[in-house]
């Protein structure tokens, strides 16, 4: 058995935005046509840590992808990450795994990718200004995602840590084509004016008040991934047109909703769509220019079974990574 072993430079080198956004587009769009297998994520709790499970079947592309991850909070005290990924990619006609990928990474791509396509579909074509909550790897690819969909000129940082913001910003102005950053004061600075408002935080607590939005607003909410995280408030989710990565999933970890359904401030009729829905054409994308929208993914196991396929196929065609027999 050969095996393709792929650093996290050679899935960023493999994945370009703007494809990793398409292959974000067909697994949704297989997702919400009963056309692909995905158990929820199976959770291992250990006397350490905690360990995630993700697998996926496209039945319509034939792709199957499987990834670990995990979170051990006393890792940064021993000059390691608190959270560590593994992808594979297993051939669907033999059941051989084909790839190792850097899990880490491709998480990163296929999350700002999911963001970047809901920006895409729900989004004012005329968005220019974007809002950041966040300094992390992850607020950066849902930055880099919103910047592939539509000509954002400004660009707003909000997070706690000035030194992270300070990196963030020299980061994106060096970009190609780089909108001007802005390192907001407040929260309300940062929200109040923005097309796009991205929350990307690891935040228990709303990062925005929801009273701030102007009409026409996109909000992307990636950052909570369980039933006590709340980085979207109510006020958010009462005015907006709520669109998910998963209907299933949103419902058992995504405390955005959660915590809104459990209050009655929202019904489960509220939910107005799946993303893949929308790319099938079954359910509307924004209706109108005032309508304020919010797109609110866990991330699911079909994102990282595509994303992961993709950077095999670029891979193999320009003989990235090493390949190892075992």
């Amino acid at each position: 058995m050969k095996i393709r072993i792929l650093s996290a430079a050679d899935v960023r080198r493999a994945l370009p935005m703007g494809e990793a956004i398409e292959a974000m587009r067909s697994a949704f769009g297989q997702l919400s046509a009963n056309q692909a297998d995905m158990p929820l994520r199976t959770r291992l709790q250990t006397d350490q840590g905690l360990l995630l499970f993700m697998p996926a079947f496209l039945r319509q592309s034939r792709e199957i992808g499987f990834k670990m991850v995990s979170l051990w909070g006393d890792n940064p005290a021993k000059g390691l990450p608190a959270v560590i990924a593994l992808a594979t990619v297993i051939d669907p006609d033999t059941g051989e795994p084909k790839a190792l990928l850097n899990g880490e990474m491709l998480t990163a791509i296929r999350t700002g990718a999911g963001g970047g396509l809901a920006t895409d579909l729900l989004a004012r074509s005329d968005a220019k200004v974007a809002a950041v909550f966040g300094a992390g790897v992850q607020a950066r690819a849902q930055l880099e995602a919103a910047c592939a969909v539509r000509a954002i000129k400004e660009v707003r940082i909000f997070s706690r840590t000035p030194a992270r913001v300070e990196a963030f910003a020299a980061e994106v102005v060096a970009w190609p084509d780089a909108p001007q950053v802005v390192v907001a004061g407040s929260r309300r600075e940062a929200v109040t004016g923005a097309d796009i408002v991205i929350a990307a935080t690891t935040s228990e607590k709303p990062v925005f008040d929801g009273r701030d939005l102007l009409p026409g607003t996109h909000v992307t909410g990636v950052g909570s991934y369980a039933p006590h995280m709340q980085e979207v408030d109510e006020e958010t989710v009462r005015r907006s047109k709520i669109v998910v990565d998963s209907l299933q999933a949103c419902l058992a970890e995504a405390g955005d909703l959660i915590v809104a359904l459990e209050k009655n401030v929202i019904s489960k009729l509220d939910i107005h769509a799946e993303l893949g829905q929308i790319v099938n054409g079954e359910r509307p994308g924004r209706e109108s220019h005032d309508e304020i929208t919010f797109f609110k993914s866990v991330g699911v196991a079909v994102q990282d079974a595509a994303a992961a396929n993709a950077v095999l196929r670029a891979a193999e065609s320009q003989g990235l990574g090493t390949v190892v027999a075992l």
